[in-house]
């Protein structure tokens, strides 16, 4: 069996069993469930759902650039600073 095949028969077996994915993850946007997941990898999703409520109501406002902003690989917006060496 080829890798094709392989993944055609995942693919088929998850379409059979569990044709409406869930998540344990509570959320109410796209946003709160990015960061959930972000967090689910640090703890488990029982926790993550205990403390994103109270997170969430301090901090309600999620992150938005400006409309005039545009996001290309040349704008500096994908850019992730690089860590300074420790002299």
């Amino acid at each position: 069996m080829n890798r094709k095949e392989r993944y055609s028969r995942t693919i088929a077996w998850f379409k059979a069993n569990m044709p409406l994915p869930r998540t344990e993850l509570n959320y109410d946007s796209a946003f709160h469930l990015l960061v959930s997941v972000i967090l689910s990898a640090q703890c488990t999703d029982r926790r993550v759902n205990m403390v994103t409520p109270p997170l969430f109501a301090r901090f309600p406002k999620t992150w938005r650039r400006p409309p005039s902003t545009t996001c290309t690989p040349t704008s500096g917006a994908f850019l992730i600073p690089t860590p300074r060496p420790v002299t």
